[in-house]
């Protein structure tokens, strides 16, 4: 009977194999599932059986990138305006929440090391709840720097003539109650908007000055060949391809003005190019603020490379 058995065994039919084959997929399937089922219930009660000090750097490490963009599209869509959203709750508001995030995070850290047994989850948690904030701490130090390298907002490639913002242009700055337009000539400490917030070495020195004593300092682009009508079709070119907006051109006076904004806050900056018989010069001015942080320079570097690729060998 029994090798009547093993030959039965051994003699199974193809279809046989087949419904063999796929209760045992099924089995196999059934119990991976219950597996995954089991994991995530127990996935679940770690969760909910965190120390209450995890769970709070958890919220907190959750509520930082949700506080700063708050600030940021409340200013950018007007809610409030950009001295409460940049300097109350992004600067003083935002090294609260790094501070109380690091505090949290430095208890955290000890409980955890100390608990018995020591959960290294626990640990490596209270040790991001340090390190997001030393970062957030670093950045808003590199921005300090940034701000003290770049003392103005108003840059420009001729110094000595810089390109003037149509009436248009200007109204637009009035209605968004934007700084005036410096005086390129006069220095720091004579300007009402630097008079006061300008260290002694710097209120002496004249925009021109600054500018001049970069060594980013941008330069105009020689015309060349190319023609004006050339050349202020390429500069809106760049321009667009930039993602400035409210390009206007005009191209028998050679001008070409844009706005910037930043994607945060909506900052606004003008831009205006103006092509003249040999060279084209560039213009960059934020709206508001005191530093620029380079941004300025650093828009009037990148138009003049795309202008000067759009143009060609025309241009060099």
């Amino acid at each position: 009977m029994e090798s009547e058995t093993s030959h039965q065994r051994g003699a199974r039919s193809p279809k046989a194999v087949t419904v063999l084959t796929l209760s045992r997929a099924i089995g196999f399937r059934k119990s991976r599932n219950d597996c995954h089922a089991q994991c995530g219930r127990y996935d679940l009660r770690m969760m909910t059986n965190l120390p209450k000090h995890t769970k709070l750097i958890l919220a907190l490490l959750l509520f930082m990138p949700a506080y700063f963009a708050i600030a940021a599209f409340g200013t950018k869509i007007g809610i409030w305006d950009w001295k409460f959203g940049l300097g109350v709750l992004t600067f003083s508001g935002g090294l609260i929440v790094f501070g109380v995030t690091a505090l949290v995070a430095l208890v955290s850290l000890v409980l955890a090391y100390r608990a018995a047994p020591r959960r290294n989850g626990l640990v490596a948690i209270a040790i991001l709840g340090l390190v997001l904030p030393a970062a957030g701490f670093a950045a808003f130090a590199g921005a300090r720097s940034k701000a003290a390298d770049n003392p103005i907002h108003d840059i420009a490639t001729d110094t000595g003539n810089p390109p003037l913002f149509s009436d248009e242009t200007m109204a637009a700055r009035a209605d968004a109650g934007a700084n005036p337009l410096s005086d390129y000539q006069a220095p720091l400490g004579q300007l009402e908007l630097y008079k006061d917030r300008t260290a002694p070495e710097l209120a002496v020195k004249s925009h021109a000055q600054i500018i001049t004593d970069r060594k980013d300092r941008p330069a105009p682009l020689p015309l060349g060949g190319a023609t004006k009508a050339e050349a202020v079709a390429d500069i809106a070119a760049a321009m667009g391809a930039m993602g400035l907006t409210d390009i206007r051109t005009n191209p028998e006076t050679g001008m070409v003005e844009a706005v910037a904004e930043t994607f945060w806050f909506g900052f606004k900056d003008d831009v205006v190019a103006r092509v003249g018989d040999s060279q084209i010069d560039f213009r960059s001015v934020s709206r508001v603020g005191i530093s620029d942080l380079g941004a300025n320079t650093a828009r009037i570097i990148e138009l003049r490379a795309r202008t000067e690729a759009l143009l060609g060998a025309a241009s060099r």
